[in-house]
């Protein structure tokens, strides 16, 4: 799949808020190497930086696109392109951060352990990832996607993301190898301007990316027609005319 840091930056400070409560809650340490996975038009970088203001910090992302954003964003950070999942630089690092990609990355149950051992001992592993695939506004994506002329083309396109573990499933990943794990959920109720077409715009830059790039540019322009039209009923808007977007997210601190 193809990533538009223009796209994702449109909700710039919503999406940045989690990484800044990641951040806050690793634990205070001495750090000299730090790395962003997933890391994006380098926003959550950029909180690295100023956090660990000492540290060595780079940053890794699949995207070419995002990856020429966060280069000139941040021009004296070293970013790579890479993908996750073959990732195999053994470290050790400090801390490794991963906000809000690894929904898209399979097998958490090997992934996680084998980040863990990347780390320095006391090292931490930051991770937040939406935890949204059972709200209005996927359940709808899904529903609109078996329901077109296009549903043979979007048969895979759910698949993509990572069905996640609970809570207590993540935790018994990690509990073995780690000495801490915080676990914790959260969900942020975003204002968006603009209506349900503020929802859509939101997910263009994420969860809807596997259901539009299969498409045409006819099929994917009634493909948001529908969609949207779902999303005014998912979503009413409030008296001034926003929405209330619910956004449910799962957070892990696991310190080696």
């Amino acid at each position: 799949m193809s990533w538009s840091a223009k796209q994702y930056v449109a909700f710039e400070d919503e999406r940045t808020r989690p990484a800044r409560d990641l951040l806050a809650a690793i634990p205070a340490a001495e750090v000299r190497s730090a790395i962003d996975i997933g890391c994006g038009p380098g926003n959550s970088t950029e909180l690295l930086v100023e956090r660990f203001a000492d540290a060595t910090v780079r940053g890794l992302d699949s995207s070419a696109d995002m990856i020429e954003a966060a280069r000139k964003r941040l021009p004296q950070v070293c970013f790579d392109i890479a993908d996750i999942d073959t990732w195999n630089e053994s470290g050790p690092f400090d801390v490794i951060f991963a906000n809000a990609v690894l929904q898209w990355v399979p097998d958490h149950a090997a992934l996680l352990p084998s980040l863990v051992n990347k780390l320095a001992p006391g090292g931490s592993l930051a991770i937040q990832m939406p935890d949204n695939l059972n709200e209005h506004s996927h359940r709808l994506m899904r529903e609109v996607a078996a329901n077109g002329p296009w549903a043979g083309k979007l048969a895979g396109a759910a698949g993509q993301r990572t069905k996640m573990a609970d809570a207590s499933g993540y935790y018994s990943m990690l509990n073995a190898c780690c000495t801490r794990v915080d676990v914790w959920r959260t969900t942020y109720h975003h204002p968006l301007t603009g209506g349900a077409s503020g929802v859509v715009e939101w997910f263009k830059g994420s969860g809807l990316r596997p259901f539009l790039e299969p498409l045409d540019e006819a099929e994917r322009a009634e493909y948001l027609k529908q969609y949207l039209a779902a999303i005014e009923q998912a979503y009413p808007a409030l008296a001034d005319g926003s929405v209330l977007l619910p956004f449910p997210r799962l957070f892990l601190v696991a310190t080696r």
